[in-house]
């Protein structure tokens, strides 16, 4: 197939003219990162590439021998707006589906009735599961995070470092939080009136 410019989503070699995605950023200092075992924030402007590097970066952490690493596209949960169950519940179903195409669905495919009776508590749940029964560390890129609003952002964060002090064992010893906004600086209200901003959350 004879290669075009791409404009509308992330591209790929066989489809694209591209330079190499990794080369646009500093891979040096993110792989740094995940082997600190940081928790951090990669957001700039639509169609920049975002999503092509992250891609990239999984598929070069996956070809090695330390890490197990996924992509998972929330932005669908947007349609939630504040609605925290069925927020997560799109949530979880992202992540299923981005695992069992790069685990295999064996991983993963019995227990959906376990993370449904976690409830509101499911992303904690389904990412200690991955972490647990993976045989090298976890890295998770979640993309369009900051399409998130209201509560089930917040559940989201909170259910995130809830696992925090747990890797790399029994969580994801490191994650992006990928979006156009930087979620360290929202700051909006909860549904019971409590203040959050995203340094708390």
């Amino acid at each position: 197939m004879k290669l075009h410019f791409n404009t509308a989503g992330p591209s790929t070699p066989d489809l694209h003219y591209m330079l190499d995605p990794l080369s646009r950023v500093d891979s040096e200092a993110v792989l740094a990162l995940i082997e600190q075992r940081r928790y951090f924030v990669l957001h700039a402007p639509r169609q920049t590439g975002k999503t092509t590097c992250l891609l990239a970066l999984r598929d070069l952490l996956n070809s090695g021998s330390d890490y197990a690493a996924l992509y998972v596209n929330i932005e669908a949960a947007q349609a939630a707006r504040g609605d925290v169950a069925s927020g997560v519940a799109i949530i979880i179903d992202a992540i299923f589906h981005a695992a069992s195409v790069v685990f295999g669905p064996s991983l993963i495919g019995l227990e959906r009735e376990v993370l449904a009776k976690s409830g509101n508590n499911a992303v904690y749940a389904i990412l200690k599961m991955l972490a647990e029964r993976l045989s090298k560390p976890l890295i998770v890129f979640l993309d369009e995070v900051d399409a998130l609003v209201g509560d089930t952002l917040i559940s989201l964060l909170r259910q995130i470092r809830a696992g925090y002090t747990d890797r790399p064992t029994y969580f994801p010893q490191a994650m992006i939080l990928c979006g156009v906004r930087d979620v360290r600086d929202y700051r909006m209200t909860t549904a019971d009136g409590e203040v959050i901003t995203g340094g708390s959350a």
